[in-house]
């Protein structure tokens, strides 16, 4: 069973960080990456086959919060970012918040779009979208790695109802939750505006006399003619592919709640604890956190559940939620590479942000904490278990859009005010 779970984390590892291997690379090695891919998918039927009960609860558990969780937060963020794609809304924003994104995070203004969509949707559609833009040569790869690097995060409705309600039944811990996962990715995302900053690739915008409103405006149109589909056509591709990809999305968490299941079985998750207890020990984290968290950094959603349920102080459970969340599992970082496959874009700066949010988000967590001193739960095991087994943010679906049509509103808000600012100091020094 030992060497089915180096074989499956192996996998994991693979499908993560394969490269692509050029024609002239050296035949013995794509040789044995090909017989080790093997030797893994072998071993994997193998423990599907010895372990069918174990290998159905864990697709059962994958099924279920694909279903209840992920598809009512991703479904109507999928439609919508495809459908503004197509109108040039996208365009149309990036022209407008240009003088706002790129001194504050050193991304191109079409990036506003992905930073509104990730923060009030949830994991992958940052990178999706992301994916998109550089596609479409909206982004240099540099800018397309900063943008994955901080716009992908936790739902708010998955950290405000289903962690704070779902899992600690304590609404109180929500905001301590949220606000620390947000502000650990937003001052990443203006260290990081200094990476690549000697990138050769620079895509700059059309020099021109009009206002940054009429060549917005320009911009939308222009992107909206050369389509040349009609609006029921783009609607129905919208519908088609968020659909498509949902389904992508949810084969990736049930293959990695029946691995995490496995992975327990064998005794994996008990010995990951044991060499996290080494480096975390020191620092007063209590034995009984540390198997939550050797599950987290597999599988975001599982480790973040026991968690909640373990005998450990609440500022221990709560800091292990949310280096969770920053790290977001390796499920999510497999949804990531899979969205950008067909790019240019690198996967190791993001998995090397996700360790920086992680660390920064624990950090903010201990401060908030310590400030708000949020009371704890009042409810028996039994009566949390029995809740969250029924949990669901279908019924989240209307509060998520209105969070985002606030949070795009507020942007827009901004750029117009930037906007009408430089107008009249232009007309002020004309008349001077």
């Amino acid at each position: 069973m030992l060497t089915l779970t180096i074989l499956l984390l192996s996998l994991i590892a693979l499908a993560i960080f394969k490269k692509k291997i050029s024609p002239p690379a050296l035949p013995e090695r794509r040789q044995l990456t090909q017989a080790f891919w093997g030797l893994c998918a072998v071993s994997l039927v193998l423990g599907m086959i010895t372990q069918p009960k174990i290998v159905y609860q864990g697709a059962l558990t994958g099924l279920n919060l694909w279903w209840n969780i992920v598809f009512p937060s991703l479904l109507p963020f999928f439609i919508v970012s495809e459908i503004l794609l197509s109108l040039g809304i996208v365009n149309f924003m990036g022209v407008l918040l240009e003088p706002v994104m790129r001194p504050l995070f050193n991304v191109p203004g079409t990036g506003s779009f992905v930073l509104a969509v990730g923060y009030t949707s949830g994991y992958p559609i940052g990178a999706m979208i992301t994916a998109k833009l550089r596609a479409q040569r909206l982004c240099t790869r540099a800018e397309a790695e900063r943008l994955m690097a901080f716009t992908n995060n936790s739902s708010p409705l998955f950290m405000l109802v289903a962690v704070s309600v779902g899992m600690f039944n304590n609404p109180q811990l929500g905001p301590v939750i949220a606000i620390a996962h947000y502000a650990a990715n937003l001052t990443l995302g203006f260290l990081l505006r200094f990476y690549g900053r000697n990138d050769p690739e620079v895509i700059n915008l059309p020099v021109s006399r009009e206002s940054n409103l009429k060549r917005a405006f320009a911009e939308m149109f222009a992107v909206y003619q050369k389509d040349r589909r009609t609006l029921g056509k783009i609607l129905s591709d919208a519908v088609r592919s968020a659909v498509f990809n949902l389904l992508n999305i949810g084969g990736f968490i049930i293959l990695f709640a029946v691995l995490i299941q496995l992975l327990t079985a064998a005794g994996f998750i008990h010995f990951l604890a044991q060499k996290l207890s080494l480096i975390l020990t020191p620092f007063g984290f209590s034995e009984a956190i540390l198997p939550a968290l050797a599950s987290g950094i597999i599988e975001m959603t599982i480790g973040a559940k026991l968690a909640a349920e373990a005998a450990a102080p609440l500022q221990q459970q709560v800091l292990t939620v949310s280096m969770i969340l920053a790290w977001s599992g390796l499920s999510i970082h497999a949804q990531a590479a899979s969205m950008i496959a067909e790019t240019d874009i690198r996967m190791l700066p993001f998995v090397l942000t996700r360790v920086a949010h992680a660390i920064l988000s624990a950090a903010y967590t201990c401060v908030l904490f310590n400030l708000l001193s949020p009371a704890t739960g009042v409810f028996s095991v039994r009566e949390f278990n029995e809740l969250y087994r029924n949990f669901s943010l279908w019924s989240g679906l209307p509060l998520t859009l209105v969070i985002f049509g606030l949070t795009t509103g507020f942007m827009l808000l901004a750029a117009a005010i930037l906007h009408l600012f430089t107008s009249f100091r232009l007309i002020f020094f004309r008349i001077r």
